[in-house]
């Protein structure tokens, strides 16, 4: 085992005063006066540096694989974000110096950030026994985190870096076709293209045909394409990557056009995959057109790639992307329910969650809610029975679940409108 640990206190105190005068210095100074004063400090260990961030060490020891312990001595910074998505605190290291205890090895590890350039920078420094050993951690660690395990994780960028999303996997695994209702055969006709299309790589080679294929899907907000796609993905088991944001955080200092050949580099590695760029309006604009453009369809290879793309704003996307052929192959239209689509979701909504309930629904009260929510969303539907539901829970009373929804209609048809006028003023 590594005697790193035996070092003890006489290290750490080197390496907060080393710290100490960095910070001190100019921000394009702090690496290289870091990485002159490790290597003239102890000449003996192998010293490995970097800003990649596919080295997320905080995410390996999380998994189990290593074990991150804080040096006591050294000052560490650590900040905590909330996230209200997932109901849960999100600590993270901004400045920190740790002992790594990895398979037989002990090793040092330096995080730490500043400004440069209006821009936060993230460095790490590993000191270790060997110029192997520095290397195998570094290796596995960047390895394990570019690697997906297709039934737990979905790979997400955001903020100019990719990460492991457990929580949106798991979210991912409760949806399927099944409970998802769409107009005439859309439903079907997507599903045959794509198990099509990742089942004919050899034909598609034999005729000299491109294998990559691109789908928009286009239509007002809560009627079935998030669904859509995590339906997708659920059932076709590829690796899946999800794009936020093409714009990078604080910490990462490429701009939109280089995390946009990142997004596709990445894509291209993982192929056949499923690319997620959900509400493509907000992703593009007249800055990173060309790029984007360049990476969809210019001389790079694109193959085995699926991307979904969604959009609820189809004329804010530049005619370049939707009109040409040959960028989107495919478009869906999922529009506002018709009735007959009404009468099926809210049966759904009687079968699956009312069955054997006070609450359940009378084929004419079906018949009924179905007439008159004509201008509502799948996603109102959903509020109309959740809202519902939490009226009737105060009375409980069989038979009034009918009532609550009809007086609930008028209410959420003015919420709809005062939403869409706030949208038009803007």
């Amino acid at each position: 085992m590594s005697n790193i640990h035996n070092d003890g206190e006489h290290m750490e105190d080197q390496l907060q005063q080393i710290i100490n005068e960095a910070l001190s210095l100019p921000p394009n100074a702090i690496s290289y006066h870091i990485s002159q004063k490790l290597a003239s400090k102890y000449p003996e260990k192998a010293l490995l540096e970097g800003s990649d961030s596919t080295f997320a060490p905080e995410a390996f020891s999380n998994a189990k694989l290593c074990t991150l312990l804080q040096k006591r001595d050294c000052y560490n910074q650590n900040k905590t974000a909330w996230s209200g998505q997932y109901n849960r605190l999100y600590p993270y290291i901004i400045n920190g110096m740790f002992e790594v205890r990895w398979q037989e090895n002990q090793l040092v590890l330096l995080l730490m950030n500043w400004k440069e350039n209006s821009c936060s920078v993230r460095y790490y420094w590993i000191l270790a026994d060997s110029k192997e050993v520095a290397e195998e951690f570094y290796t596995t660690v960047c390895k394990w985190n570019s690697q997906i395990e297709i039934n737990n994780e979905i790979f997400v960028f955001e903020g100019g870096y990719w990460s492991k999303n457990r929580e949106l996997s798991k979210s991912i695994k409760t949806v399927s076709f099944d409970n998802l209702i769409l107009k005439g055969e859309l439903k079907q006709d997507i599903q045959n293209n794509l198990n099509q299309f990742f089942a004919s790589r050899e034909k598609y080679e034999n005729f000299g045909v491109p294998w990559r294929r691109n789908y928009l899907f286009v239509g007002p907000p809560g009627n079935g394409k998030t669904h859509t796609i995590k339906a997708i993905i659920n059932q076709l088991q590829k690796p899946a990557l999800y794009v936020r944001s093409f714009e990078s955080s604080e910490f990462y200092r490429r701009n939109s056009e280089e995390n946009i050949r990142y997004v596709f580099q990445q894509a291209r590695e993982y192929a056949p995959c499923i690319l997620v760029l959900e509400d493509l309006d907000t992703l593009i604009n007249r800055t990173n057109r060309s790029f984007f453009l360049n990476e969809l369809d210019g001389f790079a290879s694109n193959q085995g790639i699926v991307i979904l793309a969604t959009t609820n704003y189809p004329h804010k996307i530049d005619q370049a992307l939707t009109k040409r052929p040959g960028r989107f192959d495919r478009k869906y239209n999922f529009e506002l329910p018709t009735s007959s689509e009404r009468v099926a979701y809210i049966k759904l909504w009687n079968d699956n969650k009312l069955e054997n309930s006070p609450m359940r629904l009378s084929n004419a009260a079906i018949a009924r809610l179905a007439e008159l929510t004509d201008s509502f969303s799948f996603a109102y539907l959903k509020e109309l029975f959740v809202s519902s539901m939490m009226q009737w829970m105060e009375t409980m009373a069989a038979g009034t679940m009918e009532k609550q929804m009809i007086s609930q209609v008028p209410l959420l048809k003015e919420q709809m409108n005062s939403s869409a006028k706030a949208k038009n003023e803007n």
